[in-house]
């Protein structure tokens, strides 16, 4: 089968890399694509957001599958408008995709179904989200309600910086994303992140992980895209994983079947593992970046099949096999990320990092007219490589970065400390 995968970044070049194994692909695209994904599919110039473009090129090309990467074409109805052209797609409908295109969605589904999760309540005006602020107290947690790129989260630890946050999303930092607030309690604990592919009306265990959001060493600086991650996730046992699915995903499942809009696709939940138990933070409806790429490197069954089985709702008669080594992924970014930075800078030695063995996951990357690899984005490679224990994994990864050259790049020195902690410990 002819196979369309949409995006660009590390997470879809993962994507693309596991697609491309599968006996099932015949024939690879990925819209728009980059310079890693362009040496397993033919990448082609369409744009994310014109869902009648994307069903046009599918009816052309004969497309039997099409896979969404990342959220906005999940939250702009594209699996609805290519459910409508009969053409099968991975993926959530635009209702569904709520769950992570609307905070408020989330937390009013989590209140109606009793899903753990902090307490909250939403505002449409500054004056009275502030005037909760002040009655409540801090720390809090505000959110601009839409989608904002993963910036539309503070956690203020002083009344004051909770009501600059809200003045922030009602005075447009977020665009139409802070046209609502959602103002949450503060909740103390771990992060983790769980994954399961859903079929409708049965969850499918694909992953646990744990990300590193800060730019700096030891969890400092400003918050970005992820700067590495690392899987299995050692925090989240077999006990938590087992009350994630009961209490978390499943009843999310039955929320939304009984709202007449079965869930089809991924759900990331986002977790806080607090001493009454986890607790949902806030759900997203596709694979992490760069959690992706790390849980594609560690399935062993066949992605397609699975894709499928989740969009024909038959998820009951597939298996998921997976590499019993654990996985950690460097993320390479360009100098000032997540600010300002510079594109253009030549990268070189990402053929000797593979010779190590590592697998290097594009993002920010294009080919120069000299057909030399540059940087065009902010974060820009992923180096991912398998080890017996997370500690032997991050040994192995840092190898593989250390044959990299690139003069405008940067990368944290300590993903995957807290699993490297514990396994020493």
């Amino acid at each position: 089968m002819d196979i369309l995968l949409i995006g660009s970044g590390g997470r879809e070049h993962a994507l693309a890399w596991k697609l491309a194994q599968s006996p099932k692909c015949e024939q690879l695209y990925c819209a728009p694509g980059n310079a890693g994904m362009a040496e397993l599919a033919e990448c082609v110039a369409l744009d994310i957001l014109d869902n009648d473009a994307i069903v046009a090129f599918c009816q052309e090309k004969g497309i039997s599958l099409v896979v969404v990467g990342p959220e906005q074409p999940l939250v702009n109805g594209l699996v609805d408008a290519l459910s409508a052209a009969g053409i099968d797609a991975f993926g959530p409908d635009a209702y569904a995709a709520q769950l992570e295109g609307s905070k408020q969605f989330t937390k009013d589904l989590c209140a109606e179904f009793a899903i753990p999760t902090a307490g909250y309540q939403w505002f449409n005006n500054a004056p009275k989200a502030k005037m909760y602020v002040r009655q409540h107290g801090a720390p809090v947690v505000v959110k601009a309600d839409g989608l904002a790129a993963g910036k539309g989260v503070v956690v203020a630890t002083t009344v004051e910086e909770a009501c600059d946050a809200i003045d922030n999303c009602f005075e447009g930092a977020f665009g139409e994303a802070g046209a609502r607030v959602v103002v949450e309690d503060y909740l103390e604990g771990e992060e983790a992140s769980l994954f399961a592919i859903c079929d409708g009306q049965t969850a499918m265990l694909i992953g646990t992980a744990q990300d590193h959001k800060r730019v700096g060493d030891a969890d400092t600086g400003p918050n970005t895209g992820g700067m590495g991650a690392y899987s299995p996730a050692p925090i989240l046992t077999q006990k938590l994983i087992d009350e994630v699915m009961q209490d978390i995903i499943v009843p999310t499942l039955a929320g939304m079947h009984a709202r007449g809009h079965p869930f089809k696709g991924i759900l990331y939940a986002g977790l806080m593992l607090t001493r009454e138990g986890p607790q949902l933070i806030e759900y997203n409806v596709r694979f992490g970046d760069p959690e992706c790429q790390v849980i594609m490197p560690r399935l062993k069954s066949d992605l397609v099949e699975l894709l499928l089985a989740a969009s024909q709702g038959s998820l009951l008669e597939v298996d998921a096999e997976w590499d019993e080594r654990s996985a950690l992924t460097v993320v390479m970014a360009s100098k000032g990320y997540p600010g300002a930075y510079k594109k253009g800078h030549v990268i070189k030695g990402v053929e000797s990092a593979e010779e190590m063995g590592a697998l290097v996951f594009h993002a920010g990357t294009s080919l120069n007219a000299d057909g030399e690899l540059i940087a065009t984005g902010g974060r820009v490679l992923n180096v991912t490589a398998y080890g017996r224990s997370i500690t032997n994994a991050q040994a192995a990864a840092y190898e593989a970065v250390g044959q990299i050259k690139w003069d405008g790049g940067f990368c944290r020195r300590d993903i995957g400390w807290r699993a490297v902690e514990r396994e020493t410990e």
